[in-house]
């Protein structure tokens, strides 16, 4: 008959193999949850050290198309290409800047609506981590660009700029989380910016009287590129919705060629004419 006291050797030291080998993998796995809580507990990265492109600097508008209605103010009723509905029409058709200058309008054209169309310099600064400034020299205006999670606008309008949420896109697959968690993360290489802008002062797609309403949605996508030569470029694509006075989006490309520094920068008031 076979005893049934003691276990055989062989087996307890099976049994102490496998207890050490689960402690050892319960180790290891809390390790890597310990780790990966810790990175999740990271605050994100700041819009400034996500970015994907740096568009800092002075940088000066191409007129390489559109002459007639950005280098000089066409004349009444000449609203080519842009798909005005008849309200739109009969306004544009009314236009009167001497009566928009003496109103204390005379920057009408000079709005979000149209400022990247207006010939000119653009300064581009972080006024903060989450907050991109951009200051035009022609009509001595200012955009911010808040990338900061946004807090219910202000109602009312905000001015000729409105009120802008930036976020930026960035290029290629992105993994769960975003990209590069905690400040001092990579930033990702390549993407553009997105800027949505609303709640503005009913302004000029033209400097002709060409209108946009208050209603009007201003979308914008800015890309970055270098030419072979070293040359710095900057495109802003600008899509103009606007149920008042447009009857399909208006959409322009302005394109911006960096400058060395700020020796050219020569900010003036703006005209009505």
């Amino acid at each position: 008959m076979r005893s049934m006291g003691r276990k055989p050797q062989s087996s307890q030291r099976s049994q102490r193999k496998t207890s050490s080998a689960f402690s050892a993998f319960s180790a290891v796995a809390f390790s890597a949850f310990s780790a990966f809580s810790a990175a999740s507990a990271q605050p994100p990265p700041s819009a400034r050290a996500a970015a994907p492109i740096d568009l800092t600097g002075y940088w000066v508008s191409i007129v390489t198309e559109d002459w007639r209605y950005r280098m000089m103010t066409p004349r009444k009723g000449d609203y080519a290409s842009v798909p005005l509905n008849a309200a739109a029409r009969k306004a544009a058709d009314g236009w009167d800047p001497a009566k928009d200058a003496a109103s204390g309008n005379a920057c009408r054209s000079y709005g979000v609506g149209n400022i990247m169309r207006v010939a000119g310099r653009v300064h581009i600064t972080w006024q903060d981590e989450d907050t991109l400034k951009v200051e035009s020299d022609a009509g001595t205006q200012t955009r911010l660009l808040r990338f900061a999670d946004p807090a219910p606008s202000p109602s009312g309008d905000n001015g000729w700029q409105g009120y802008s949420v930036a976020r930026w896109q960035l290029a290629g697959p992105q993994r769960r989380g975003g990209p590069g968690r905690g400040r001092g993360a990579t930033p990702p290489r390549g993407g553009s910016l997105k800027v949505v802008t609303t709640k503005m002062k009913a302004g000029y797609l033209r400097k002709n009287g060409v209108p946009y309403s208050e209603k009007a949605i201003v979308t914008e996508y800015f890309d970055r590129h270098t030419e072979p030569n070293g040359d710095q470029w900057f495109t802003v694509t600008t899509v103009v919705e606007d149920p008042t006075y447009l009857d399909e989006p208006f959409i322009t490309s302005s394109h911006f060629k960096k400058e060395p520094d700020g020796a050219k920068w020569h900010p003036t008031a703006c005209r009505a004419e």
